[in-house]
């Protein structure tokens, strides 16, 4: 389910588009914000994480264009909605998805969503390619090892010291686990111990131990044991994805 954001000055268009991506994008679309305007949006967005911005282009006081020269962090995939049809080529020069022209129908929006989809798509097809291409050094003796970063099942500290488990064996670095932590993919790894983080996809099985705690059953044969002050980043990023 994307999150969308629905930007435009006129609340019958707003209402509008709301109800026609309920009827024809049910389960793929969520509208989690309508905005008035640019900054009624720019207020919005650094509590939601919006995947789609559907975007008037025309308004009062400044126009869509603005509102995306103005964001901050990763920009969404983008739909511009305006009743004019001059805009489209510095639309696409902003690369956005789609450019619908006002007053929408069912139809047109239902290929729009399936564009935005098939963009979605490709974006976490590009992210997973890069997370599970980025190689990590892993120095040993007086060589250095590059592995790559879905091959690390966990990482446990030890005071100044850390113990690297991969696919390819145990390496020892001289490091801190926060510092280790900064360099690999938040999404693809968890913190369940104040000493002992894991890979999500590296772990088969999670076994209650009551308190609070979890036996974390990994692929390479390991048990690890997660802190209970841990126990909703456990429950979050782990137990959603296992049966």
């Amino acid at each position: 389910m994307l999150r969308a954001a629905i930007v435009d000055d006129e609340a019958w268009a707003r209402t509008r588009l709301q109800r026609l991506l309920k009827t024809v994008a049910p389960t793929q679309i969520e509208v989690v914000a309508t905005c008035v305007d640019v900054d009624d949006l720019l207020d919005k967005v650094g509590e939601l994480a919006i995947d789609v911005l559907f975007l008037d282009i025309v308004m009062p006081g400044t126009d869509g264009f603005t509102a995306l020269a103005r964001w901050q962090g990763p920009l969404p995939m983008v739909v511009f909605v305006t009743a004019f049809e001059n805009y489209g080529v510095k639309a696409f020069d902003a690369r956005a998805v789609d450019y619908l022209l006002k007053p929408i129908n069912a139809e047109r929006l239902r290929e729009a969503v399936s564009r935005i989809v098939q963009t979605a798509s490709s974006r976490q097809a590009a992210t997973l390619s890069q997370a599970q291409g980025r190689r990590v050094p892993l120095p040993a003796g007086k060589h250095t090892h590059f592995v790559l970063e879905h091959q690390i099942h966990s990482i446990e500290a030890d005071r100044n010291y850390i113990e690297v488990h991969t696919q390819s064996g145990r390496f020892v670095l001289r490091r801190t686990l926060n510092s280790f932590m900064d360099e690999l993919d938040s999404d693809a790894f968890c913190r369940v111990h104040r000493s002992v983080a894991v890979r999500r996809e590296s772990v088969s099985k999670l076994v209650p131990l009551g308190s609070g705690r979890y036996q974390l059953e990994l692929i390479d044969g390991r048990t690890l044991v997660s802190g209970r002050n841990y126990l909703d980043a456990v429950r979050t990023l782990l137990l959603g994805d296992l049966s």
